[in-house]
């Protein structure tokens, strides 16, 4: 019987094994041998930029670094494995590798090395909870956390937090994507390492690259900020960049050009394909697509230029803060742009402010606020008044208004700057910058009847007219350039009479710099808004890091709205622009009088109250300060060039300093030597060291404008 019983037991194993080899074997077989095709991306260099002379403005540094990328079947004991022995072969122990390694950091490592003491830590009680499944894995593992004290945390020695540091770079990465270990890695490190890459599975040698800012701090403002591979995509835009095939430790453009063009400057990533098997280890890559570094920009900026007018930008400003009343004047800004192509040659902004660590005044670059800040200009716009008199039909060409004060029932007079102008048409009112003109203008386009010292009705809808026919010279619209973050300038919410009249003299909205340039280039080409532009070309990148690549793409220039207008009402605002620079009583004759590029242009003066980053005590209103503009083309006949200058909180109350037309003369003299010296062929390049020159010049003044501050 037993003899039978076993022989029945060993019948059944066979037919059992029979049935899986023969009738399933097949099946396992194909399931133990499948293997699964994983993609991955491998990033590549940004592209370059180059400004309008194919000057390198930004480029990519190349430095060795070591990589590691894990499987989908790494544990972190593996991990650790590889951080112990490649923190033999390389140093991570400067001040900031150490300083990420956070507390909770510190807390894990020792979990790894203390696995029976942190078993020690849990009570037999909560044991017993988790044999009963009412406490998780989780919450175990945050009550040894939390139970680890100082003193263990000290156990841990200067080769126990290197070793840390390295681990922490290995599990902050993802799957099969290279995560950055160390960067600037020295030869002797990247030799020893690539020599021993069979003991340090994952780890690999490799060639990053840095963000290299030719010119220093020049333009940095616009040029933008490139994120680490350590931070990666940002948060909110993650989803954004997964679905257009990025990797989570990726590096893009956070702001401005970086950003705005991050599509032309990543580049096309390098195609691997990783062929792993049921465990998630790694069988076999295959290349799929070579990578091509990003594309090269051709910016608008001519670099010369931009240098010399931010020099003189930044000794203007130091100069003007040697004046009295000038403690809230801080900065300082530029726009050269080409009327008839919308390019934008300089895009220069300074500005002085407290260093956070040495508490000294320092000069900053800060070009964006060209169309990231907006104030009250002044007369500056009086010539788009004019025009929108002209097409209400308020005024006709050569229609005069005596100037006298304006006085409305219960305000104060209001007046032009200086008495005894006289009988003016609107050609001299924008010569000697009539505000009684600019109000008698404005009264009609709101259909008033104006009787001195009584009260003045004007149709609240006037605000809406002047506001239209503005923006169609980008007066309080956006001018489309192509950066992000651009802002309009904000509209006064009251509608009472006298707020009209201040709206036509430039005191009552404001407007960025990068408007005021877009307005005068409307006006000097006769009525073509142009959109602001920095880029000029997309080219294709190449090898070889002397030579530039062919063009795939030249941006040309875009019209953005013709100014609805007549020829002749042009001609009339074109003469007065002239007048302010070339006649004598012009308001700006005295600085451009003896220029012999002719220009024409409009400065302006406006009464603000001061909204800076100067705190006031609760209680105290802030004090009343004069915003200082002008904005310019020249030559008057056919125009190649527009300017926009101005200098926010210039000082307060009564007269003072004309950095507006010290700064804009300056400016137009330069561009002009420098278009002779080119003409010539004797152009001496402006190095980027003399930034560093720059900086010395002006320290001195720097420190006596500091204690100037402090006081």
């Amino acid at each position: 019987m037993v003899f039978f019983a076993v022989f029945m037991l060993f019948s059944m194993l066979i037919l059992r094994l029979g049935i899986v080899q023969i009738v399933y074997g097949e099946d396992f077989k194909r399931e133990i041998e499948r293997t699964e095709d994983v993609t991955v991306n491998n990033p590549v260099p940004r592209g370059k930029m180059y400004d309008r002379n194919m000057k390198t403005i930004v480029d990519n540094t190349p430095s060795k670094a070591i990589t590691y990328t894990k499987s989908q079947s790494t544990d972190t004991k593996e991990m650790l494995m590889v951080a112990e022995r490649l923190a033999k072969l390389i140093k991570k122990d400067t001040k900031e590798d150490l300083k990420k390694v956070r507390e909770r950091d510190k807390k894990d490592y020792w979990i790894l090395r203390n696995e029976e003491r942190a078993k020690e830590k849990i009570k037999k009680e909560e044991w017993d909870l988790y044999d009963e499944k009412k406490l998780d894995d989780k919450a175990i593992y945050n009550l040894q956390l939390d139970r680890i004290t100082e003193k263990e945390l000290k156990e841990l020695s200067d080769e126990d937090l290197e070793i840390l540091a390295i681990f922490r770079e290995l599990i902050s990465g993802y799957a099969l994507s290279p995560q950055i270990v160390k960067k600037d890695v020295t030869p002797e490190e990247f030799a020893i390492v690539s020599e021993n890459l069979e003991m340090l599975p994952g780890v690999d040698t490799t060639t990053d690259w840095e963000r290299e800012y030719t010119f220093d701090k020049t333009l940095k403002s616009i040029l933008g900020k490139v994120s680490d591979s350590e931070k990666g995509l940002p948060k909110e835009k993650l989803e954004y960049y997964l679905s257009r095939d990025y990797s989570r430790n990726d590096r893009v453009g956070l702001s401005y050009i970086e950003q705005q063009y991050e599509d032309i400057l990543h580049g096309q990533k390098a195609k691997v394909k990783n062929i792993t098997d049921k465990a998630g280890n790694v069988l076999d890559t295959k290349v799929i697509t070579e990578g091509q570094r990003g594309k090269d920009l051709v910016l608008t900026v001519d670099m010369d230029l931009q240098l010399a007018v931010e020099k003189i930008v930044e000794e203007e400003l130091l100069k003007a803060k040697q004046e009295p009343r000038t403690r809230l004047l801080d900065r300082a800004f530029v726009v050269l742009m080409d009327p008839n192509t919308g390019e934008i040659l300089t895009l220069a902004g300074k500005q002085l402010e407290k260093d956070e660590k040495t508490g000294k005044t320092i000069m900053q670059d800060f070009a964006s606020g060209n169309f990231t800040t907006s104030y009250n200009v002044g007369s500056a716009v009086k010539g788009a008044t004019i025009l929108t008199g002209f097409k209400t039909g308020a005024i006709q060409p050569g229609t005069s208004f005596y100037d006298t004060p304006i006085k409305i029932k219960g305000t104060n007079p209001k007046k032009s700057w200086k008495a005894g102008l006289g009988t003016l048409d609107d050609r001299n009112a924008l010569k000697v910058s009539s505000n009684v003109y600019m109000f008698r203008t404005a009264i009609n386009i709101g259909k008033g009847n104006y009787q001195y010292d009584q009260p003045l009705y004007l149709e609240p809808e006037a605000f809406d007219t002047m506001r239209n026919y503005f923006s169609q010279f980008g007066l309080g619209a956006r001018t489309g350039i192509d950066l992000p973050n651009e802002m309009i300038g904000f509209k006064g919410m009251e509608r009472r009479p006298g707020l009209l009249l201040d709206f036509a003299i430039g005191q009552y909205d404001t407007y960025t710099p990068i408007q005021l340039a877009q307005y005068v280039s409307t006006i000097a080409n006769g009525g073509n808004r142009l959109q602001p532009r920095i880029v000029k070309e997309i080219r294709e990148p190449v090898m070889k890091n002397n030579e530039v690549g062919p063009v795939l793409e030249e941006i040309e220039p875009v019209i953005l709205n013709k100014v609805d207008a007549k020829p002749e009402w042009f001609d009339r605002v074109q003469e007065g622009f002239r007048r302010v620079m070339q006649e004598k009583g012009g308001t700006a004759y005295g600085s451009f009088y003896n220029a012999e590029y002719k220009p024409a242009g409009k400065t302006g003066t406006a009464q603000a109250v001061y909204d800076g980053p100067v705190k006031f005590p609760e209680g105290q209103l802030p004090p009343e300060v004069m915003n200082l503009s002008l904005v310019a083309y020249a030559p008057s006949e056919n125009p190649e060039i527009a300017l926009a200058v101005m200098v926010p909180w210039a000082y307060e109350g009564g007269q003072g300093h004309h950095a507006n037309n010290d700064i804009a003369r300056r400016v137009l003299d330069t561009y002009f030597e420098l278009k002779k010296k080119r003409m010539e062929g004797n152009m001496n390049p402006e190095q980027p060291n003399q930034e560093v020159e720059k900086k010395e010049e002006g320290a001195e003044l720097l420190e006596e404008i500091e204690a100037e501050i402090e006081q």
